[in-house]
């Protein structure tokens, strides 16, 4: 799905994620020592996601996370 979405904007899937989240009003901090990922990370301003593509990438979160709740992690392991 972020492929489509990405495809439409003529963007990467990552940059899809980080404009996501600028429009959610979060904070993102990408990571990146690859001086092309690094300008791609900033080249998210020119565009805007849809209602609809924002709501589709909302209904990706399932709730079920990969790992452990860090609540419920004892050193007994």
């Amino acid at each position: 799905m972020l492929g489509a979405i990405g495809q439409a904007h003529d963007k990467s899937p990552a940059q899809v994620m980080l404009r996501w989240h600028l429009q959610q009003g979060r904070s993102a901090i990408p990571k990146s020592v690859t001086p092309a990922r690094i300008v791609a990370n900033l080249d998210v301003f020119d565009f805007a996601l849809t209602d609809a593509e924002l709501a589709a990438i909302d209904a990706l979160d399932t709730g079920v996370r990969g790992r452990p709740d860090p609540e419920t992690v004892t050193l007994a392991g």
